[in-house]
């Protein structure tokens, strides 16, 4: 079993439902002042627009997000990609429930199943592209 030599990345607290709206709403339209991202998540909950200038500064407290001043207005950005942030989240499962060993992950959601037969095909053939590249 090979396990992580790396130092941990910088632990954010978890995005909530709502913040994970947000979130999703900035990322498709980035730059985005805080009216681009009310008029997404108004559409699925009934929230004030002052209430998304509150979730917005707490994301950017939390390291999600960052701003720029437009005028009188602020500009939202990510301060990283979805998958990026995805990858790092995995990461600290694996480095909080395996022991930081990648193949635990995976061998563990093997045998519980957690993989599609061809999510298991995709997978194998993304690694035998892989190793095909490194080998070059």
């Amino acid at each position: 079993m090979t396990r992580r030599r790396t130092p941990a990345a910088r632990v954010k607290a978890p995005l909530t439902d709502l913040e994970n709206e947000v979130m999703q709403a900035v990322w498709r339209a980035e730059p985005c002042p805080v009216e681009a991202v009310y008029d997404v998540v108004s559409r699925k909950r009934d929230l004030k627009e002052t209430t998304v200038r509150t979730l917005l500064r707490r994301l950017e407290s939390k390291g999600y997000l960052q701003h720029e001043s437009a005028g009188r207005a602020y500009v939202y950005r990510a301060t990283e990609r979805p998958r990026s942030l995805a990858a790092r989240a995995v990461r600290q499962i694996i480095d909080r429930f395996c022991q930081g060993s990648v193949e635990e992950l995976v061998s563990g959601m093997v045998e519980a199943s957690a993989l599609s037969r061809d999510e298991l095909d995709r997978l194998e053939l993304f690694v035998r592209a892989h190793r095909k590249a490194k080998n070059k």
